[in-house]
């Protein structure tokens, strides 16, 4: 599976009805794993190893230190389980802090101010307050998620932005499954992969994504030299082009790209190139 992103992962596993847990340092381990279910859906449980920088020593540590008594907020956790500065930032970033310490700003609140470790006061209580502070909204989560942990389980981001892309005319990529060959018609994503097989010719394959799934887009040699900046640039391109339906294969010839990069402001994506 690893030409997919977990970010592709995770949202085809929850469009399929599996539910995905965030990391959280009260039940997360170092690897992502299943957990058990009320229900008959499986759930997953992301794993500490999602967030960037985080090092496997220290997630080690946190999991050894909850084994022996639950944390009582993060100055607790820091102290047991010996995490510097750094180890804490990336936790808060990653809202992994959300079940001792509350949201985002909270956690990190608490985590500029988080006394270091002394020895002294291994084994005292300790008593943490914390001043209310308004949680981040849905586009801000949204990007955190993605810059911390390279996915979200929130909503799809393209979920925010459709309005803007339907007035574009831009159709969701299920919309594409509903349509009939040959005709034409517009889709906007986020660009996850581009393929240049050495049997193409000079074909290069583009994926989408948006909040419905993939859409599989074709860009002929002349149109690739021409677009060549929107085409390999663009983090999210809209395509006009040709439906092809082959049974329930269905393909985007593109006539003309357009780099909508600018819609995305501060939100980071990526994606897989074979060239």
């Amino acid at each position: 599976m690893g030409f997919y992103s977990a970010s592709q992962l995770v949202q085809d596993a929850q469009r399929h009805g599996v539910a995905v847990r965030p990391v959280d340092v009260t039940v997360s381990l170092w690897e992502t794993t299943l957990e058990e279910a009320d229900s008959a859906r499986p759930v997953i449980r992301l794993g500490i190893n999602r967030i960037g920088g985080m090092g496997k020593a220290a997630a080690e540590r946190i999991v050894a230190a909850r084994s022996e008594q639950a944390f009582t907020g993060i100055t607790d956790l820091a102290h047991r389980a010996a995490l510097n500065k750094r180890d804490l930032e990336l936790l808060a970033e990653a809202n992994a802090f959300v079940s001792v310490a509350g949201h985002r700003r909270e956690a990190a609140w608490e985590t500029a101010v988080v006394r270091v470790r002394n020895d002294l006061l291994d084994g005292l209580p300790i008593r943490e307050e914390r001043p209310a502070l308004v949680a981040p909204n849905e586009a801000e989560s949204l990007i955190a998620d993605y810059a911390t942990l390279g996915l979200t389980l929130g909503c799809h981001p393209m979920t925010l932005l459709r309005q803007q892309l339907s007035q574009r005319r831009y159709v969701q990529a299920a919309e594409l499954r509903q349509m009939p060959s040959r005709k034409l018609a517009r889709c906007a994503g986020f660009v996850t992969c581009r393929q240049r097989p050495s049997t193409s010719k000079g074909v290069i394959f583009v994926t989408l994504e948006d909040e419905t799934g993939m859409a599989n887009v074709i860009v002929h040699a002349p149109l690739a030299e021409r677009q060549r900046k929107e085409l390999l640039g663009s983090r999210l391109l809209g395509v006009l082009g040709v439906l092809q339906c082959e049974g329930e294969v269905v393909h985007l010839i593109a006539k003309r790209l357009v780099d909508h990069t600018e819609l995305l402001g501060s939100l980071h994506t990526s994606s897989r190139d074979f060239r």
